[in-house]
């Protein structure tokens, strides 16, 4: 399973399997940052996003209405100006399952697994410059861990059933958080080591 951009608050509707169109929609990963932050930070304006992610305004205005088009955020009711609009996510979560999309999805949900991974890694990217940042009560509990395993298909499909089970006993709403927390990102990725799964060229 494909999941991104979990958000923090409930009150919209909390999860979309995604669709043909919607994968589509979200095989870039510079959108799939932009609804990240409507999920994380709640409403935002193109100019406030553009900030954010250090990208033009039009850029994010552009990304805004694609996201928009494919039913993946709406308008925020009683904000915004004639000259600002203001959006929000309509999900909590986007879900892909390649295991059991259909044949005509297999394409756009390799397009937006990679977009996936892209994002995932300049998410990544951007918390590493605040490494140093970080209080030390903070510090102590963040984990960057790398493991080498050697798994069948299988045996990676068990752990990860296993892994969502433990996370979903630590997820709820910003609502029900206790005091003192504060947003964290747990990356959850499984994939062959670089060079070691692919066939070579001409095998295939």
């Amino acid at each position: 399973m494909v999941a991104s951009s979990a958000a923090s608050a409930e009150s919209w509707e909390r999860d979309i399997e995604l669709d043909t169109a919607a994968l589509r929609v979200l095989a870039h990963p510079l959108r799939l940052s932009v609804l990240t932050l409507l999920r994380e930070r709640g409403p935002s304006t193109a100019t406030r996003i553009a900030d954010e992610l250090s990208i033009n305004p039009g850029a994010a205005s552009y990304h805004l209405r694609r996201l928009a088009s494919g039913g993946l955020i709406v308008d925020e009711p009683n904000r915004g100006t004639g000259r600002e609009r203001w959006w929000k996510s309509a999900h909590r979560q986007s879900i892909h399952d390649p295991a059991a999309a259909p044949a005509e999805q297999h394409e756009a949900g390799r397009a937006y697994t990679h977009a996936v991974a892209l994002a995932a890694a300049d998410r990544l990217r951007r918390a590493a410059r605040e490494v140093a940042l970080l209080p030390q009560e903070w510090l102590n509990v963040t984990t960057y861990s790398d493991f080498l395993l050697y798994l069948t298909p299988g045996d990676v499909d068990r752990m990860k059933t296993e892994i969502f089970e433990v996370i979903s006993r630590y997820r709820h709403g910003e609502s029900e958080a206790p005091a003192g927390s504060s947003p964290v990102a747990l990356q959850v990725q499984a994939f062959p080591v670089p060079g070691t799964a692919v066939p070579p060229a001409g095998d295939a």
